[in-house]
């Protein structure tokens, strides 16, 4: 996988969504791997990149016993921890989405999550190691598009909560 330039990236409805709301942020673009497992993709998205690995947030979306969604925002070295997630959403508990649902509720495919431009907002979570960097890297909304803002930003454009989600090593 490699960092590649392009003159010109197709916006996604992240990238729309931010700059309506006139949050700044950076595109940067990589050669998506085809075939390859998904374990560890995260992590060799960012090393492609030359990004810190732990300023880099995956999004992974959860559904509630009554049925809800919270989007949880984690380094992408990281696993989630669902009963710590739970606690922050003040949900009873959190399990993951099946993958089959994701585009019809998110309007976003396996590995395009992005926590912006979702076909509709949901509590949203992040991990509150996003605060020790001045910026850190979303999904775009389409592979091979990473977004890189302010944490801050992306917390208040999205009513998140920075808690710790992330399990214990």
């Amino acid at each position: 996988m490699a960092k590649k330039r392009r003159d010109k990236i197709d916006k996604t409805n992240a990238m729309r969504e931010l700059e309506r709301a006139g949050i700044a942020f950076e595109v940067l673009s990589y050669e998506p791997e085809e075939g390859v497992p998904d374990r560890d993709l995260g992590l060799r998205i960012a090393l492609a990149l030359g990004a810190d690995p732990d300023s880099q947030f995956k999004t992974l979306v959860t559904e509630t016993p009554a049925g809800g969604h919270v989007v949880c925002c984690i380094p992408v070295a990281e696993e989630l921890d669902l009963k710590k997630a739970a606690r922050a959403a003040g949900e009873k508990s959190l399990s993951m989405m099946h993958i089959r649902d994701l585009e019809a509720v998110c309007g976003y495919r396996r590995g395009e999550c992005s926590p912006v431009g979702m076909k509709k907002p949901f509590p949203t979570l992040i991990d509150e190691t996003a605060q020790l960097f001045d910026q850190m890297g979303v999904s775009g909304g389409r592979k091979g598009v990473t977004l890189i803002l302010s944490p801050s930003d992306l917390a208040r454009h999205t009513n998140a909560t920075l808690a710790d989600i992330v399990a214990d090593r």
